[in-house]
């Protein structure tokens, strides 16, 4: 349930009605637009039958939102959410662009990647310091010490940093070390980690996961701010199908859909989706075109020898390429990058 204040109600008339909802038990979300402050109400919405709530002070309506996910929905609130990441606005005009290893190996190798990154005007460096892999044999991330390489590579960049979290019991490492913290694919519905990450005001990049419908990818960001973080990054990056001849299924109609029932910025990971370096360009551009408001892409100086997707990752070269082309869709499309 939302409830709507006139323009004209005052913080007393918000504080009143907001002290009664929680004398009730439950739990409220405030959300402050150019002309209406909006309070999403969480909880038995029964409890409310016989509160006679539209009549308090400064209140203009009461109206039940329909869809199961509350807080992230256009309902709660109109206006395009825009997060502020160590200077970067990510959901703005200007256009996203995280890209870099898709796991850290050296410090050398990540340096020189966020350079070349920085230099083709990338906005963020992503790296994988803990990597979940589908065969436990497979290289799993350098762990603390791969965090540590990305904060030199922002030392030395100014870049702020993307990284992959898997355990609740490291939040307080990536609270310190990142400036935002990835949830990945695998991870989307792991519900314990969605809240831990919920408690802080750390912006959150949430994966969509290989098999989830759009209501369940909503429904995992609901988790993250119900618990009172608003600064989520909503991040397609392809769905499991019967076709087999790319990793995934980029569901770039998902970009649209996103943007129209909920506030929250969308990006797209065309790296991941395709699991080819030869479609990764072609897919950005169809991503930024699609509404998306930025791309989490890989670079590797040398992917033949990566110890993870290489054959996904883009050269610096390429990349410095694929950011002169997607200057022109974005200007096309109204945007800036």
């Amino acid at each position: 349930m939302i409830i709507v204040f006139k323009p004209n109600a005052t913080e007393q008339d918000i504080d009143h009605v907001t002290d009664r909802l929680r004398e009730l038990g439950l739990k409220t979300q405030i959300s402050r637009g150019e002309e209406r402050t909006i309070i999403g109400v969480i909880g038995d919405e029964r409890i409310l039958e016989n509160q006679p709530l539209s009549v308090f002070p400064g209140v203009e309506s009461v109206t039940p939102i329909l869809a199961p996910w509350k807080l992230v929905s256009r309902e709660f609130q109109k206006d395009n959410t825009v997060i502020d990441v160590d200077g970067v606005l990510v959901g703005g005009r200007r256009l996203t662009v995280m890209a870099g290893p898709c796991a850290v190996e050296k410090l050398e190798i990540t340096l020189g990647i966020a350079q070349e990154v920085k230099a083709a005007g990338g906005s963020i460096l992503r790296g994988g310091a803990y990597k979940p892999r589908t065969s436990p044999y497979s290289f799993q991330g350098l762990g603390r010490e791969g965090l540590d390489y990305l904060l030199e590579a922002k030392r030395q960049t100014g870049l702020p940093i993307v990284s992959e979290i898997l355990d609740p019991r490291d939040t307080d490492l990536f609270l310190e070390k990142a400036d935002i913290i990835q949830i990945g694919a695998r991870n989307m519905q792991n519900f314990e980690l969605l809240k831990e990450v919920g408690a802080y005001d750390k912006p959150v990049l949430l994966k969509r996961g290989l098999s989830a419908t759009i209501k369940e990818f909503l429904l995992s960001a609901e988790y993250i701010l119900s618990r009172g973080n608003r600064n989520i990054i909503l991040c397609e990056r392809g769905i499991r199908t019967f076709e087999t001849q790319y990793r995934n299924t980029l569901d770039l109609s998902a970009v649209p859909v996103l943007k129209e029932l909920s506030h929250l910025p969308v990006i797209v990971d065309p790296s991941h989706a395709t699991g080819k370096w030869n479609l990764v360009s072609p897919m950005a551009k169809a991503a930024i075109a699609a509404g998306a408001d930025g791309l989490l892409i890989e670079v590797h100086s040398d992917p033949e020898c990566a110890l993870c997707d290489g054959e996904e990752s883009l050269k610096p070269r390429r990349f410095k390429d694929l950011m002169a082309e997607l200057q022109k869709i974005a200007q096309a499309v109204g945007r800036e990058l």
